[in-house]
C-alpha cells in the first residue's frame, strides 16, 4: 500500500503549478485557429516533467488574451517572493518551450524567465488574481 505522503509533495517542496485556461475562449479553434488545443496541455506536461503541475481550468475571464496560463511559483519560489505570471496568447510550442524551461529552472522567484516571456506577460485586475488564488 502506497500511503499519500509518498505521492504528495512536503509544503517546503510544492512544486511550482501552471494552470492552462479551458473556458469559453481558450482552448476554442473558432477563437484560436490552427492550435492543437487538446495536446497543449499533455505537451507542456511533458516538458515540465516534476517540476509543475499542470492543470486545466475553466474560463479565467481574460479572454482577450485567449490562449492563458498562469505559472504559481513553487513554495521555495514564494518565499523567495515569487508571485504569480499571467501568460496571454500562449498559441505555439516556442512559447510552451520556454515556459517549460522556466519553470524547470526554478520559476517565478527562481529563476528570470527567458525574456521572451515578456511578450507573453500581461496584468490582471485584483479580482481576476484573486479568483485565480482562492
Amino acid at each position: 500500500m502506497i500511503s499519500n505522503s509518498a505521492r504528495v509533495p512536503a509544503p517546503s517542496a510544492a512544486p511550482c503549478r501552471i494552470t492552462v485556461c479551458r473556458g469559453c475562449c481558450c482552448g476554442d479553434a473558432r477563437k484560436v485557429p490552427g492550435v492543437d488545443h487538446a495536446g497543449q496541455i499533455g505537451r507542456l506536461r511533458g516538458a515540465v516533467g516534476e517540476a509543475a503541475l499542470v492543470r486545466a481550468s475553466e474560463c479565467l475571464d481574460v479572454c482577450d488574451q485567449a490562449n492563458v496560463m498562469v505559472v504559481q511559483p513553487s513554495a521555495a519560489g514564494r518565499a523567495a517572493g515569487g508571485r504569480p505570471v499571467w501568460l496571454g496568447l500562449v498559441n505555439d510550442d516556442d512559447a510552451l518551450a520556454d515556459i517549460a524551461a522556466w519553470v524547470r529552472a526554478g520559476g517565478p522567484g527562481l529563476a528570470e524567465p527567458p525574456g521572451v516571456l515578456d511578450l507573453y506577460e500581461f496584468t490582471v485586475s485584483r479580482r481576476v488574481g484573486k479568483a485565480l488564488e482562492g
